[in-house]
C-alpha cells in the first residue's frame, strides 16, 4: 500500500498550547535540512494511533512537514481510548461517542487555530499556507478548516468523511462561501453517514459558492477504506486515496501562488 521509504522521517511528540487544553501532538517530517509545506491529518473517531502515524510518515516521506493531534486531548494524553479495542466494544463505544461530542466546531476551531500557529512558526515549514485531511467523522474538520481560515488553507481533504452536507443548523456546507482552497472529497459506497442525496447536497453548495473541487464516489469501498487497521481497509481504494490526496497537495502547495516554494 504504502513503498514509500519511511526510514528518511524524523518523528517526535510535541506539546501544543491550545484554548481548552494542551494538545499532545505527532509531528512528522523528512530528515535532513531543509523546510517543508505543512499539513494537518486528523485521524478517525478511534483517535490517533499507529495506522495513522504509518500515514503520517508516509506524508512527511513525500515532503511535508505533518502534524497528527490528539483530538481528545481534552479526555487525557493519547491514547485516550485503547485503540485495539473493536467498535463493538460498548464501554469503550460510550467513551468516543463522548469525546466526540466535545468537538463542537467552536472547540475544532480553536484547536486548529493553535496547530496552524504551531506551523506558522516552525522553522521546518515553509510558506503560510497548509494542507489538510479527514478521515470519517474528522473530514468535517477539514472542510471547517478551509472555511475558518481561508487564508492560511490552501488544500483540503475528506475521505470516508461524514455529515459533510446535513440538514443540522451548523452543517459545514452552509459555510463554504469563504473557501479559497482546492478541495477533494473521495466518498464511500453506500455511506449512511454520506448518502447519495448529502454528496448532491454538497457539490451543489459547492458550485454554488465557486470553489474548486474534485467529488469522486470510490465504487464498491465501504466507509473506512483508507485505513489499514479498519475492517473496511480496501488496498485498490487507499492506494487511489493516497494518489489522489498527493496530487492535491502537489498541486496546491508547491505553487507559487501559495507562498511555499523556495
Amino acid at each position: 500500500m504504502m513503498s514509500t521509504n519511511h526510514s528518511d522521517v524524523i518523528s517526535e511528540l510535541v506539546d501544543i498550547s491550545a484554548e481548552q487544553g494542551i494538545i499532545d501532538t505527532g509531528v512528522f517530517r523528512p530528515a535532513g535540512e531543509g523546510a517543508w509545506p505543512g499539513v494537518l491529518l486528523f485521524p478517525d473517531i478511534r483517535g490517533a494511533r499507529p495506522a495513522f502515524e504509518s500515514m503520517a510518515k508516509h506524508l512527511a516521506a513525500h515532503g511535508y512537514v505533518v502534524l497528527l493531534p490528539n483530538v481528545y486531548y481534552r479526555g487525557g494524553r493519547s491514547p485516550v481510548v485503547d485503540p485495539s479495542l473493536p467498535m463493538t466494544d460498548e464501554a469503550a463505544r460510550a467513551k468516543r461517542s463522548a469525546l466526540r461530542a466535545a468537538l463542537t466546531p467552536d472547540a475544532v476551531r480553536g484547536d486548529i487555530a493553535a496547530l496552524l500557529d504551531f506551523l506558522a512558526d516552525s522553522p521546518h515549514v515553509r510558506g503560510k499556507k497548509v494542507g489538510v485531511v479527514g478521515y470519517c467523522m474528522s473530514g468535517s474538520f477539514a472542510l471547517r478548516a478551509a472555511a475558518d481560515f481561508p487564508e492560511r488553507v490552501a488544500a483540503a481533504a475528506s475521505f470516508h468523511g461524514g455529515g459533510l452536507a446535513s440538514d443540522a443548523p451548523d452543517s459545514p456546507h452552509l459555510h463554504v462561501d469563504t473557501i479559497r482552497a482546492g478541495l477533494y472529497f473521495g466518498h464511500a459506497d453506500a455511506d449512511t453517514s454520506m448518502p447519495a442525496e448529502a454528496m448532491a447536497r454538497l457539490e451543489d453548495a459547492l458550485h454554488k459558492a465557486d470553489i474548486r473541487f474534485r467529488s469522486e464516489l470510490y465504487a464498491g469501498a465501504r466507509h473506512g477504506f483508507a485505513v489499514s487497521d479498519g475492517q473496511s481497509w480496501n488496498a485498490d481504494a487507499a492506494a487511489r486515496h493516497w494518489e489522489n490526496l498527493l496530487a492535491l497537495f502537489d498541486a496546491e502547495l508547491r505553487s507559487p501562488a501559495t507562498g511555499n516554494t523556495r
